[in-house]
């Protein structure tokens, strides 16, 4: 399970808790123990992306069946990095964190990878990172809009006016995408107005 930095629980409409998953399997615990408790919904604050938390038994219970966050997890890894480095190295190039994966493409791209100043793979880096440059500002819009409409769909999929606030978010229209969430419940509003941000405010400053 990949664990997120920040997640956000919400008790019905009510956000009962956001921040590191520890401090909100504990307030999601607490929601549940209630006499009649509502659906308790946990996501990852930034991509909306459902995050499952086993309830059941006591808090320790709880606690201990969560993964280890991701602070304590990046511990871990820089410990194994520091381990591997005390380990005599043997002589060649160093790998500098190069990944090794399958790549499919045509024969004329590989002719053309092969042909290019250092290799299929420097080649392909730079066309990597000259993409990841230019569409910045688009992934940032497709982050946005991708992370909304995730929450709005789990949390106000059958409210009133749900397909036109989708519409309204893929196009960009904050007005209207204000307007019509204007009347559903504040808690879910201001999180989808959070995550929304991106994308409509990319609207409000074309020209």
């Amino acid at each position: 399970m990949s664990v997120p930095s920040n997640v956000i629980a919400f008790a019905g409409d009510t956000c009962i808790a956001s921040g590191e998953l520890m401090c909100v399997a504990l307030a999601a615990k607490k929601a549940v123990a209630k006499a009649r408790p509502e659906t308790v919904l946990v996501f990852d604050a930034a991509t909306s992306e459902p995050v499952e938390i086993d309830l059941r038994g006591s808090r320790e219970d709880v606690l201990r069946r969560l993964p280890p966050s991701p602070v304590v997890r990046d511990k871990a890894e820089a410990q194994g990095e520091a381990d591997k480095a005390e380990t005599p190295r043997r002589a060649g190039r160093p790998k500098l964190g190069v990944v090794s994966r399958e790549v499919t493409l045509l024969p004329r791209h590989w002719d053309w990878l092969g042909s290019q100043p250092g290799g299929a793979s420097v080649a392909l880096r730079k066309l990597v990172e000259h993409a990841m440059r230019a569409n910045v500002g688009k992934d940032r819009i497709r982050r946005s809009q991708n992370a909304a409409y995730k929450f709005m769909t789990a949390m106000a999929g059958n409210r009133t006016g749900f397909e036109e606030t989708a519409r309204a978010l893929f196009a960009a229209d904050a007005p209207k995408f204000d307007k019509l969430i204007a009347a559903w419940p504040k808690d879910i509003r201001d999180h989808l107005r959070k995550l929304a941000a991106a994308a409509l405010v990319a609207q409000e400053l074309a020209p």
